[in-house]
């Protein structure tokens, strides 16, 4: 007797690819993929090839790739397309190739244990500023691209990223806490339907390294209630991550959304690597095009603010 063959709800497809089921569904009528078919109850049901290919077209978004370009293309085309992606953070990495790989070689072998340690004493030599600069951050393109290629299955990316998180939350809490008065007050998260947190947190390690006061909210923070924080936390910036998994439309009515609500004192800085809010940019929204540009807009937002602000006039 013949095993049926398994599929997976809409719902079973966003959780493992982070697209939406609106995503699906726009594909579904503009793109014709995917087309998934339907279970005894009428859903939609999709294969676990659609799944496959899904999430090798979300990892090629998050390299910068426009989803029109890629759903068309077959699973051979768009794993020879992952192989030869290269970004800026590939370009910019001063570390040598050897190092990287040697890092996925654990990764591959399962060995978490040796890639804590490897990753830890790489911390230790190169201080925190520049592992992250210049191990993670290429680091975390080299993963994705052997996601994207299906060289990497996604629970070992999820083992990597818990890996790299754990340790830079440590780092972080290890970094001597400002004064409160110490400014700029950061407050970081990102919007709904925003999953990756990673990018965050690698730019709160480069805010606490600066001596800001920061606060993170974690993913996925309704639009309102950044507002609130933002007001209730006294912040002088708050600062957003987008990766190309998010909806662009809905990022930038989001961003404009948030200018008009918060004080026009609080400051928004978007980055990351989605590209439509790499080529437009909403009022009143600062940029920040690298994580190495961070240092520099921090200095000039203390230059703007705090030399021009008056002394404090102290009563005996």
């Amino acid at each position: 007797m013949t095993k049926p063959k398994t599929t997976l709800s809409i719902a079973a497809v966003e959780r493992d690819t982070g697209l939406t089921k609106d995503t699906l569904r726009v594909w579904e009528r503009r793109y014709g993929f995917p087309q998934p078919g339907r279970d005894t109850f009428g859903e939609r049901a999709y294969s676990h090839l659609d799944l496959e290919k899904l999430r090798v077209i979300r990892r090629l978004m998050d390299a910068g790739h426009r989803p029109g370009r890629l759903v068309e293309r077959s699973m051979t085309e768009l794993l020879g397309l992952g192989s030869s992606t290269t970004t800026k953070a590939d370009q910019d990495q001063t570390v040598p190739s050897g190092e990287i790989q040697n890092h996925m070689d654990l990764i591959q072998a399962h060995d978490i244990e040796g890639l804590r340690r490897s990753l830890g004493q790489a911390h230790m030599r190169m201080g925190l500023e520049g592992f992250v600069m210049s191990l993670v951050a290429p680091l975390n393109v080299r993963v994705g691209q052997a996601w994207a290629c299906g060289e990497l299955d996604i629970f070992k990316e999820h083992l990597y990223t818990e890996c790299i998180q754990s340790l830079l939350r440590n780092a972080i809490h290890s970094i001597p806490v400002p004064e409160r008065s110490s400014r700029p007050r950061v407050m970081l998260t990102t919007f709904p339907k925003e999953v990756h947190g990673l990018g965050v947190l690698m730019a709160e390690t480069l805010f606490a390294l600066q001596g800001c006061a920061c606060l993170s909210l974690g993913t996925q923070t309704p639009v309102p209630d950044i507002a609130r924080a933002a007001v209730a936390y006294k912040a002088d910036i708050v600062a957003l991550s987008f990766t190309a998994s998010i909806n662009a439309n809905v990022a930038f009515a989001g961003l404009i959304e948030l200018r008009q609500t918060l004080p026009e004192s609080i400051e928004i800085w978007v980055g990351g690597n989605c590209p439509s809010l790499q080529r437009r940019n909403p009022p009143g929204v600062q940029k920040i095009a690298t994580l190495a540009a961070i240092t520099a807009q921090i200095e000039t937002w203390r230059v703007a603010h705090l030399l021009t602000e008056p002394p404090v006039e102290h009563t005996d």
